[in-house]
């Protein structure tokens, strides 16, 4: 009971989060998961911008445009590599443009679009195994960290453990495993829920990293108890990389 008191809002966000997940999942609409997806995006997008501290309301205008052209362009992913064409004739035509401008259409627009991507290709049941993967890591690094975890894992996030992450690594593995075998074979399945589950881990230190430099504890406050969406999201856009380009190339 005193735990539930001391994180009262963190797990009633979490298990608000959790029914519309579940909701939306069990609808299992292509509309519907472009508009959810898109609502995410521009609100992570909205908190990347502040933390990379750049300016220019033009930057949202581009943000709406390219999820709109991946709700009808079937390879969705490829359009951050295409905006970052765009963007590079941009700078070399005006020298006053800079670099940084670019930096939240890499993170989080990349992720955010192979996330639907995967779900365009491979169904709900593809983004449940990313969800369940991702979601294990950071339940099981907690738990194991807590328990047994003395071996700072990175200075970036001080409260990380080595046997923290190696315990969500293959808690999450084993985990995902059972969900990755509806979609792929066995090793297959292994293989990809160890390399997601890795990846969501330096996902969740990037994100770390960036709130460092920014001086801020939470990317946003749009989540109580949780902090913003990237603080929710930031395993998921390393991960959904991760896992449609091993799903391309081992299936």
């Amino acid at each position: 009971m005193s735990v539930f008191l001391n994180h009262k809002e963190r797990i009633i966000t979490g298990l608000a989060l959790l029914v519309a997940v579940l909701l939306i999942g069990f609808i299992d609409n292509l509309f519907l998961m472009w508009l959810v997806l898109g609502a995410i995006y521009l609100f992570a997008f909205n908190e990347a911008v502040r933390l990379f501290q750049v300016e220019g309301n033009s930057l949202y205008f581009y943000a709406v445009f390219i999820w709109l052209i991946a709700g009808v362009y079937p390879y969705g992913d490829d359009l951050f590599v295409l905006a970052g064409v765009v963007y590079a004739s941009a700078v070399a035509f005006n020298r006053e443009l800079e670099w940084k401008h670019f930096l939240p259409f890499i993170y989080p627009t990349a992720g955010m679009l192979f996330i639907f991507t995967m779900y365009q290709e491979y169904g709900g049941v593809a983004l449940l195994w990313l969800l369940v993967v991702v979601a294990m890591t950071d339940i099981g690094a907690y738990g194991v960290g807590k328990s047994i975890g003395k071996t700072q894992f990175s200075e970036t996030s001080p409260n990380k453990t080595m046997e923290g992450v190696a315990g969500g690594i293959i808690i999450a593995t084993l985990s995902g495993m059972f969900i990755g075998i509806i979609v792929v074979d066995f090793w297959i399945s292994l293989v990809i829920s160890f390399m997601v589950s890795a990846s969501s881990i330096f996902g969740d230190l990037f994100e770390s990293s960036l709130k460092r430099r920014a001086g801020v504890k939470d990317s946003g406050t749009m989540l109580p108890g949780h902090g913003g969406v990237l603080d929710r999201i930031d395993g998921y856009l390393f991960g959904a990389i991760v896992m449609l380009i091993l799903l391309r190339g081992l299936v």
